[in-house]
This record gives C-alpha cells, structure tokens and sequence, in this order.
C-alpha cells in the first residue's frame, strides 16, 4: 500500500522532481475536498469544448485545435449539482501514468469542489474582468481549480484552458479521448518555444470566444496567468495578444525572452525557494535575465519552504495522501498564499484597487521574500 501512495505522489508531482521521502501513512483516504473559496460570491462553473477551424492542431495536424475550458464565475444564489473535479477517464489516465492499480479509477474524479454546475451568472454592467489560466505541462486543467474557484469567488470570470495532447489526457464530450501526443517529442530543441507559442493561440483563441458571450467578459479587463509551463507562456500571450493586460507567472520558466525594456504591462513573479536549496532565495534563478526588462509595474516574491508543485491541486493532494514532496510548508499553506498574492495583483492592475502587501512583506505571510 505503501508503494502505492507513493506511486500517486510521483504521478500527481512534476516529472523532474527528486523520489519523495515519506513515513508509511497507511490505506489510502477518500476523496478529497479543495479548501473553500474566501471570497463573498457564489460560484457557478461551465465545462466548454471549444473548436478553432482556423487553427490545426500543433501536435497532431491533421486535426483542428480543439479544446476543453472550465468556465468559473459568480454566480446568483442557488442550489444545483457540484462541479466535477475532472472525468472518470482523465482520473484513470493521471492514476495508471504512475502504474497504479489500488487506487480507486476515478479517485481525482471524486475530489469535492464549492462550484455550481450551470449557475445563473451574477448580473455586472459591462461584463467581468476575465482571468486565463493555463496549467502545467502534462497536468489537467482540473489541477488549477481551487485557484480558479477562489479567483471567481471574489468577481472575477476565469477561464481553465485544457490545452489539448498536452497533459495526461482530455475527455471531450462525444467519448473521445486525447492523450499526452506531445510527451512523445518533449526531448527535441525547440520544443518548449512551441508549445509556449501553442499556447498563447490558445489563450487568444479562448478570449475570442468568451468575448461573443454579451455582457460577460470586460474586454478592457483581461489577464493570464498559470503555474509552470503555463506561467511561463504567459509572456509569451501577452507579446502576442495586447488585450491581456496583466500577467503572473507561478515557478515557471519563461519560453520566450524579452529583448528589450519596451515592455510595460504588470506582471508578478511568484516562486519556490526550496528548503533543500544551498543558495540564497533571489539568485540563480531563470527569471534574473527578464526581469530587468519588464519596464512596468513588476514583482518578484520567493516562497521559502515551498517546492514546485506545493502552488497547485498537486500540493494539496500531497497533504491529503500523506506524501512528503519536500516542502517544509503545506499544500493548504502555499495555495492561501498563492490566492492571497494573485487576487492583490488582479485587483491592483485589473480594478484599480490598492492592496498593501504587494507593497513590502506582510506578517501575515512569513513566508514571502520580495526579490524585487
């Protein structure tokens, strides 16, 4: 059994992370439930399978690019079904990567969320500022949920891009089932300036469409952000699309460099320092080169004690299995301190509204170096 919950914490952790150290914590425990949002909004969520016939698909071009988007947003009171956490086979699929075989199948797909399916979107004049998220390479959309769901509790639509032959799988609505096409090929140069770019269609893309919705989305209020390979395609959109205003970056590296300091946009670093690492927090770091650059209003915080995958879903089923991931501070611990940062930073550049502890360190978060 043992090995079996072992085996859940490399599939759930990122591929480059170290074997993970652990005392045997027994039979497995029933799903989990992500932390509740702290933000005052009801939350209502939409699953859309959206279809670009402009665009074939980067992995697989005999195909059009298709995707699957969780839709996040406040919403009118009411009563209605949870959201799903992700599909039985996604749950399958992210399970049987790490060769399980005494884990329930769709033990991910049980996870608790605090969203309604199809709720009555919260009425606002001229639409919602509107959030892209985008996940890390190989992970499922779903893995960004409690950020999103928080994100949206507190007025903001947010958009989960499942960006397609990307992660461990995708279920589309009529049965079909998309592998990870791309881990096929992730060793060859140039790879990650692909799917970086890959990404930024897809952001641009998913904008587009959220944009015919009338009333929805602001269209003067736009941001993207994500954890990972999704963070660090981030700049990559925003050099691409000018209608993402604001941009953050959650412990990823950035695919496309900056060549000069003409860029002004917000932007927010936030990332791991480890407590394995012998160097100081601020330093040896693939963000130093770009930083300088970003011309703008512009953060970098360093997390001290927290490792990659301690800012998603990921960490928190870490602390839920009972697997050590590395981190001296919890999955609960890093994802409060992760929505504390990215809803200052949303409603500083998106609303206008000033939060102190974008300003200088705060005791309420110990943890938090400001690198710049």
């Amino acid at each position: 059994m043992r090995a079996t919950i072992v085996a859940a914490a490399v599939v759930l952790a990122v591929t480059a992370l170290p074997a993970f150290a652990q005392a045997d914590p027994g039979p497995p425990a029933g799903p989990m439930v992500l932390p509740a949002p702290t933000g005052a909004l009801p939350v209502g969520s939409k699953t859309l399978h959206l279809k670009d016939p402009s665009r074939a698909d980067p992995w697989v071009p005999t195909e059009r690019r298709e995707l699957m988007v969780n839709l996040f947003y406040p919403a009118l009171p009411g009563t209605g079904a949870r959201t799903r956490y992700m599909t039985s086979a996604e749950s399958e699929a992210m399970l049987a990567e790490g060769g399980l075989t005494e884990l329930p199948a769709d033990f991910l797909a049980a996870t608790g969320t605090h969203s309604t399916v199809d709720a009555r979107p919260l009425p606002r004049p001229h639409g919602r500022p509107l959030v892209v998220l985008s996940p890390g390479y190989t992970k499922p959309r779903a893995t960004l949920t409690a950020l999103a769901e928080d994100l949206a509790g507190h007025g903001y639509a947010v958009a989960v891009v499942g960006h397609t032959y990307e992660n461990y799988g995708t279920s589309f609505p009529d049965g079909r089932f998309a592998g990870c096409v791309s881990c096929e090929i992730d060793h060859e140069p140039g790879f990650w300036v692909k799917l970086a770019e890959g990404r930024a269609a897809d952001a641009s893309f998913v904008i587009d469409e959220l944009l015919k919705r009338p009333g929805f989305v602001d269209p003067t209020r736009i941001a993207m952000g994500g954890h990972s390979a999704g963070g660090g395609s981030t700049l990559t959109a925003m050099l691409a699309d000018p209608r993402i205003k604001a941009g953050f970056d959650i412990d990823g590296r950035i695919y496309t460099p900056l060549r000069d300091t003409t860029f002004t946009r917000p932007f927010l670093f936030l990332g791991a320092y480890p407590p394995d690492l012998p160097i100081p927090p601020c330093t040896s770091h693939p963000w130093e080169e770009d930083f300088p650059k970003l011309s703008g209003w512009k953060r970098w915080l360093s997390v001290t004690g927290a490792k990659h995958a301690s800012f998603t879903d990921v960490g928190l089923f870490a602390d839920h299995l009972g697997v050590d991931i590395g981190a001296t501070v919890t999955g609960a611990r890093t994802q409060s301190i992760t929505r504390a940062y990215v809803t200052a930073f949303l409603d500083t550049h998106l609303r206008n509204r000033h939060r102190p502890i974008l300003d200088a360190p705060s005791p309420r978060y110990p943890e938090i170096t400001f690198c710049g």
